[in-house]
């Protein structure tokens, strides 16, 4: 028989990147004594690793817990980037209920429309939170109509629509239930919480069932899988088969080694834990995102919906440059290879295949920034390797014919960019849906295009929109091939010989362009080193000091002026390249190279393609 189990309420917190969520973990572990009085704790103390610290987002979703009144309530932080969305799908799948949170001035935002659509989808509870009415141009009134209009959109339920609506600043810590009352704590969101998140409910004599939602891993135990006990109860030392919906030839005796719960920042070690519950098992190797742990004679697996294919992918090849091995610590093949299939362990929306050669892996995501997160990693640990420029993953219907990825963008700029954009965006095979204008006197634009038409485009958006613009995908199913287009219009100057840049040989080179690089700077033949303000690629030598002569003297040399050079970040890097050219990754440098190195073989090669 089902029973409610009232002293746990599970909920995750969604929203669109940067509307707040992971702030207002931090306030309510706070404000529910997780912490001691004098204790310094750092900002966003969820945010584990140091790339989620530097650009202040969320890449993998977290558990926690409170207490409040008795009830111990399950608190999962997740992200809001479309890139990494299938971890959000997932979580939700251990909650009852959600706290969207919506920014006060940036309203209702394509990926607060994404994860409401999952909760809806999911018939989970909702309750809206306005985050940061704290701020000059905040508009709490106009927004709830938005959430409502959207909440209508989509499609809920009546129960769903009487959701509650609070008021909130996760930064300085206090929520409302009327924009009228006096600010104070987050006591009327923890009442919310346990008034309108059902409790969660299953059948605790029944024979044992856990989802496994996420996996975690760590070096000492391995894998651990985190979900919640729907039915019966859970205990170390216990026998259980593994079971997955997907896949039904997957069957296998497992015992449960240790068990944790959350509690605030910590796992704690438990004997055992019933219905609702949202646990950590470690000591089951094989254990993978969508199994099911059950117990009993005759077990049944929980279905679970598929994680979302991989859209792009990229080469990943073992780096082979005149510079190979000098910075990294990790750089044969195996390395790669290993690290590669180590990270396939945690990340679900990654696959990685090996190619004809032993030298290159094709590694596929759900976009850029997923990529880059790991590449970023990877150079942090201290391997050297060279990648590819992202290319779409292409499908092929019945009849043979060319699908790819779409996506939806939708682009907030001043009005007197729009016509920019809409010029540069039709180049790339998007289509206008609909314009319409904002309060503020921006202009909201919507476009159907090809993924492909996103690849390398940010930068040239921000340049074009001189950084004011704001622009956000969300991916749209599959359709016909659009016909190809050209990545880049400028060329590359490359590297004619090797050596080191010097500002004599500099000086002449930047008239032809913009240059990466500046003087005492290593370099080999090949590499690129600037972009040229024309469509062709031009080979320069920059290491090419003045002939000194008996009247000259070197010092006149002194007096010659450099433009500083533009220094590529990752991600622009990974934009700028072209299909000819790979991105070479350190730890300490990135430098951009043509795939074939030598002149004169990058010539018959472009010849025999043409």
């Amino acid at each position: 028989m089902k029973t409610k189990r009232e002293d746990v309420r599970n909920v995750a917190i969604i929203a669109h990147v940067d509307h707040g969520k992971t702030t207002l973990v931090d306030q309510l572990l706070k404000q529910s004594g997780v912490f001691r009085a004098n204790q310094e704790v750092q900002e966003r103390v969820m945010d584990s690793n140091d790339i989620e610290r530097e650009r202040g987002i969320t890449i993998l979703s977290k558990n926690t817990a409170v207490h409040y009144k008795g009830v111990k309530i399950n608190i999962i932080d997740t992200p809001g980037h479309a890139d990494f969305g299938g971890e959000v799908e997932r979580v939700l799948k251990m909650v009852d209920g959600v706290i969207l949170l919506v920014d006060a001035f940036e309203g209702a935002m394509p990926q607060t429309k994404f994860v409401l659509r999952k909760a809806l989808e999911l018939d989970l509870h909702v309750i809206v939170c306005i985050n940061k009415i704290d701020r000059p141009e905040a508009r709490p009134d106009e927004v709830v109509d938005e959430v409502l209009e959207l909440l209508m959109d989509l499609g809920a339920s009546d129960e769903q629509l009487d959701c509650p609506f609070l008021y909130a600043s996760a930064k300085t810590g206090h929520a409302v239930l009327d924009l009228k009352d006096t600010p104070e704590n987050m006591e009327p969101l923890f009442e919310a919480i346990l008034k309108y998140i059902p409790a969660p409910e299953g059948d605790p004599d029944a024979d044992t069932q856990v989802l496994i939602s996420t996996i975690d891993y760590n070096e000492y135990v391995g894998r651990i899988g985190v979900g919640k006990v729907e039915n019966g109860s859970i205990a170390v030392n216990q026998e259980l088969t593994l079971l997955n919906h997907h896949d039904p030839d997957k069957r296998q005796k497992v015992k449960i080694s240790k068990l944790y719960e959350f509690d605030g920042l910590n796992k704690v070690e438990v004997k055992e834990a019933s219905i609702g519950s949202i646990v950590a098992i470690s000591g089951i190797a094989q254990i993978h995102i969508g199994d099911t742990l059950c117990g009993g004679e005759n077990p049944e697996a929980i279905p679970f919906q598929k994680i979302s294919e991989p859209t792009i992918a990229m080469n990943f090849l073992v780096n082979d440059s005149p510079l190979a091995g000098q910075e990294g610590k990790y750089i044969t093949s195996r390395h790669l290879r290993d690290r590669l299939y180590k990270e396939l362990n945690t990340d679900v929306s990654l696959r990685v295949e090996d190619t004809e050669t032993t030298e290159c892996f094709k590694v596929s995501g759900r976009g850029e920034l997923h990529l880059s997160v790991l590449i970023e990693n990877m150079r942090r640990e201290g391997f050297e390797f060279a990648v590819s420029k992202p290319e779409v993953l292409y499908h092929y219907d019945e009849r043979g014919k060319k699908l790819e990825p779409m996506e939806i963008a939708y682009v907030d700029v001043p009005e007197e960019f729009s016509g920019t954009v809409i010029q540069k965006l039709s180049e790339r095979k998007g289509e206008l849906q609909g314009m319409s204008t904002a309060s503020d006197g921006s202009v909201r634009l919507e476009f159907h295009i090809p993924s492909r038409g996103m690849i390398g485009f940010r930068g040239d958006f921000l340049t074009s929109t001189k950084g004011t613009g704001v622009i956000n995908t969300e991916f749209d199913g599959y359709a016909p091939y659009k016909g190809d287009f050209p990545y880049r219009k400028q060329g590359s100057l490359i590297a004619f010989e090797a050596g080191e840049s010097v500002t004599y040989g500099l000086f002449a080179a930047q008239e032809r362009g913009t240059l990466f690089i500046g003087p005492g700077q290593k370099v080999y033949s090949g590499m690129v080193i600037g972009q040229n303000g024309k469509a062709e690629d031009i080979e320069l030598n920059v290491c090419k000091t003045k002939h000194l002569t008996n009247t000259r003297s070197s010092s006149a040399d002194e007096a010659l002026k450099l433009t500083p050079p533009k220094i590529l970040s990752l991600e622009q890097a990974i934009e700028f390249i072209d299909t000819d050219e790979l991105l070479e990754v350190t730890p300490k440098s990135l430098r951009i190279r043509k795939r074939i190195l030598d002149a004169r073989d990058r010539k018959r090669a472009a010849f025999k393609k043409n």
